[in-house]
C-alpha cells in the first residue's frame, strides 16, 4: 500500500512539473515570421525553367521547431503547374532564419501555344498561394504564403558573324574558316545543344554549318567559335565570283536546341573574306 501511494506522489510530482515546464514554455514562446525572399532561376532552357520561390522563417525561441504541413499551389501566366515543397518535419533552426525552398519546373509548351512566340516577352507572371502549418508548444501554427511577381523569361542567343578567313583557295574549291560570335542574352547560364543549318553565300547553298555541343554558355556572356567549310565551286558558281571579289552576303538558316526545343534562329549579314 504504501509502494502505491509512493509510486502515485512520484507520478503526480512528474505530471506537475512536466504541466509546469509547459506552461512555461508556452509563456515564453515568441511567435516565427515567415516572409517571402525571392524567386529566382535555378535551372533553365529555351523548353523549360525551375522556378524557386523562397520564403524565410525566423525563429526567435531558443529552440528548434518543425514543418508540420505544407498546402501549395503555383500559376504561371494563368495556369497551375506541379511544384514541390519542403517536406514535413524539417527542422527550422533555433534564434535563426531558415529557408524554405518551393521549386517549380515549368514547361512552356505546357502554359503557351507557340513557345518561340512565349520567348519573345521579358518575363512572366507568376502566383503562389496556400500556407504551412508550424508546430510549437501553443500548436500548429499556419502562415499564409501568398504572393505573386514574374520572373525572367528565357531569350535565344544572339548570333553574329565576323569576317570569314579563306584559308584556301584554287580553280574548283576554298576552304572558308566563318567565325561566330553566340552571345547569351540571360543573366543565367543557357544550355545550348548546337547550332546547325544551311550556308548560303551570295544566294548560292554552299553547305551545313554546324557548331556541335556548346554547353552552357555564361550569363551575359560571349562564346566564339570558328567553323570551317570547304565550298565547291561547281555546286556554287555565285560563291565563287563573290568570294575572288572579296565580300559577299551571307545567309544561315540555322536551329538552336537547347533543352527540348529547337528553334529557328536566322542571320543574314554582308561581310568581308580575308585571305
Amino acid at each position: 500500500m504504501k509502494r502505491t501511494k509512493r509510486t502515485f506522489l512520484v507520478l503526480l510530482v512528474l505530471s506537475l512539473a512536466t504541466l509546469t515546464g509547459c506552461a512555461t514554455l508556452k509563456k515564453l514562446f515568441k511567435k516565427p515570421r515567415v516572409t517571402f525572399k525571392t524567386a529566382r532561376l535555378s535551372n533553365a532552357s529555351l523548353s523549360d525553367a525551375t522556378v524557386d520561390l523562397v520564403y524565410q522563417v525566423e525563429n526567435p525561441n531558443s529552440f528548434g521547431l518543425s514543418l508540420a504541413k505544407v498546402d501549395y499551389a503555383f500559376f504561371v501566366e494563368g495556369k497551375q503547374v506541379v511544384a514541390g515543397s519542403p517536406s514535413k518535419g524539417l527542422q527550422l533552426k533555433a534564434r535563426d532564419s531558415s529557408e524554405l525552398v518551393f521549386p517549380a519546373n515549368v514547361k512552356f509548351a505546357d502554359i503557351v501555344p507557340v513557345v518561340e512566340t512565349f520567348l519573345t516577352k521579358d518575363a512572366a507572371a507568376y502566383k503562389a498561394q496556400g500556407s504551412v502549418g508550424i508546430d510549437t508548444p501553443i500548436g500548429v501554427l499556419s502562415f499564409p504564403l501568398e504572393t505573386e511577381g514574374t520572373f525572367e523569361i528565357p531569350k535565344l542567343p544572339n548570333v553574329q558573324f565576323e569576317a570569314p578567313r579563306i584559308s584556301n583557295i584554287s580553280l574548283t574549291s576554298a576552304t572558308v574558316e566563318f567565325p561566330l560570335n553566340i552571345t547569351n542574352r540571360n543573366s543565367f547560364p543557357l544550355p545550348i545543344a548546337g547550332l546547325a543549318g544551311d550556308l548560303k553565300v551570295a544566294g548560292a547553298s554552299v553547305g551545313t554549318l554546324s557548331t556541335g555541343n556548346l554547353g552552357a554558355l555564361d550569363g551575359k556572356g560571349t562564346r566564339q567559335v570558328t567553323l570551317p567549310l570547304q565550298i565547291n565551286f561547281a555546286r556554287a558558281a555565285s560563291a565563287a565570283t563573290a568570294l575572288r571579289s572579296g565580300n559577299a552576303q551571307v545567309t544561315w538558316n540555322a536551329h538552336v536546341t537547347s533543352g527540348t526545343q529547337n528553334l529557328p534562329i536566322n542571320i543574314g549579314q554582308l561581310l568581308n573574306f580575308k585571305r
